[in-house]
This record gives C-alpha cells, sequence and structure tokens, in this order.
C-alpha cells in the first residue's frame, strides 16, 4: 500500500512538473511574443521610448502571471503568495521610497513627453542631448561628449527647455555701432547679410531695427528666424560676417567708454 501510494504520488507530480515545464516555456514564449507584438506597434507610431518600456512591461506581465499559474499546478494557493507579494511591496516601497520616486517620474516622462531621445534639453542642473529614457534615470550626452546619468526625479522635478521640439527658433543679431556711425547703413548691412543666408526662413520676415541707446554704443539689432538644426551653427557665422562686413563698411563698433573730467585744486 505505500509503496502503491507512493507510486500515485510520484506520477502525480511528475504530471504536475510536466505541466510547469511546458507552462514556463509556453509562458517565455507568449512573453516574447507580447513583447515584439506591442514593440512593434507602438514604434510605429514614432515612439520607440514609449514602446520599449510598454514592451518590456508587457513582458514581464506575461511572466509574472505564468509564474502565479505555475505555482498553483503545485496546489500552492496563489491567493495567499498575491497577498505577501502585495505586502513585500508595500515594504520594499517604504524603504525605497526614492527610488520609486524616480520611477514614477520616469513614468510621467514616458506618458507626456516633454523630450524623446535625440532632442537636446536643459533640465537645471544637467543639459544634453537625450540618449536614453529609463525608468530610473535619463541618460544624456552633453556638448563636449561627456555622458550623464540624472535621476528621472530631478529631471521630472525641474523646469525642462527643450531645444530640439520647436521647428525654427528666433534669433536676434545685435551689435552696437558708435554713435558718429551711420544707423540706416548698419541696418541695411545686417538687412544684406541676413536676406543673403539661406538658412535665415523669410517668413516671419527678418525685422531690423534700433534697440536701445547704450552708454557708448548704438544697438542695432535683426531678429530673423532659423531652422532648430541650422540654429547654433547660423547664429555663430552670422555674428562672424556681421563683423567682418562692418569692418570693410567702416562701422565701428566701440568698447564701453568712459569720460573722465579732472578737477585741479583750486579750479573752480
Amino acid at each position: 500500500m505505500v509503496i502503491a501510494g507512493t507510486a500515485d504520488l510520484v506520477v502525480s507530480y511528475a504530471f504536475s512538473v510536466v505541466g510547469a515545464i511546458i507552462l514556463l516555456v509556453a509562458g517565455f514564449i507568449v512573453a516574447g511574443w507580447a513583447k515584439r507584438a506591442v514593440f512593434h506597434a507602438l514604434d510605429k507610431r514614432g515612439d520607440t521610448t514609449l514602446a520599449r518600456f510598454m514592451a518590456a512591461g508587457a513582458r514581464y506581465g506575461v511572466l509574472i502571471l505564468v509564474g502565479v499559474t505555475v505555482l498553483a499546478q503545485f496546489g500552492v494557493q496563489t491567493a495567499s503568495i498575491i497577498a505577501a507579494l502585495g505586502a513585500a511591496g508595500l515594504a520594499i516601497g517604504l524603504a525605497l521610497q526614492g527610488t520609486l520616486q524616480n520611477v514614477a517620474a520616469g513614468v510621467m516622462l514616458l506618458f507626456l513627453r516633454p523630450f524623446k531621445i535625440g532632442d537636446f534639453i536643459d533640465a537645471g542642473s544637467v543639459m544634453g542631448s537625450v540618449e536614453e529614457i529609463g525608468l530610473f534615470a535619463t541618460e544624456l550626452k552633453t556638448f563636449d561628449g561627456l555622458y550623464v546619468l540624472a535621476p528621472n526625479s530631478s529631471v521630472w522635478g525641474s523646469p525642462v527647455t527643450n531645444y530640439s521640439r520647436v521647428e525654427r527658433r528666433r534669433f536676434d543679431l545685435t551689435i552696437g555701432i558708435g554713435y558718429d556711425d551711420d544707423v540706416d547703413l548698419a541696418l541695411e548691412t545686417l538687412g544684406e547679410l541676413v536676406r543673403g543666408d539661406d538658412r535665415v526662413l523669410d517668413d516671419p520676415e527678418p525685422f531690423l531695427f534700433v534697440g536701445a541707446l547704450g552708454d557708448s554704443a548704438v544697438e542695432v539689432t535683426a531678429r530673423v528666424w532659423i531652422g532648430a538644426s541650422d540654429w547654433w551653427t547660423a547664429s555663430r557665422e552670422l555674428t562672424k560676417k556681421a563683423k567682418q562686413e562692418f569692418d570693410a563698411r567702416g562701422i565701428s563698433i566701440p568698447f564701453p567708454q568712459r569720460d573722465v573730467h579732472m578737477i585741479t585744486a583750486g579750479q573752480n
């Protein structure tokens, strides 16, 4: 009888083990399918970052469901396991409040999309091109090629300036000229310069004006709009060419000056 009972137990557990193995194999296959399906569905919309996040979430969701089902195969009360996991999750959450803040901030960044991979951003203490947006941190690459790993909570908690979000940016080319120089000639020179550059947009058209009468110079400005991808190089090159054109036409760019009146002793 003991031998027969043992044999029945072995057979019963053997079927449970075989069933668990089949469930695990099928679960991993389904998890892979779910990950690829979610990724391709979201990636078609051009949102690669969110596609990766949701695809990973779909895979882990399927694997967790498979794990609970496998335990049920061996007669384990899954309700108690789920309750235990919930209690453990609460304890871990209390112990990792800072980490969970990063996770929550990462979720908000992924769904609200203030920036995407490849955008150049300024988020308070960090600035650079976005390389990756993860659940815990955002990876950036600075202008000088340095790698920056910024916690999501610090990025989410700061005002974010996205230099790549809009298609065009304004640039004010402001130069100070001497009070003895011809203002109209200076404005004409700036107008010819900006209108002759193909990177300067025609709409809105360039706006030329005298901005201020400073202590040592008259400020003349050419306000133009440039495509975001060309803004950095175009703004620097236009500034250089403006200096060269002003020099060629005899328009001075004065440095700050101050008149000093000397009063000697006994002089009224």
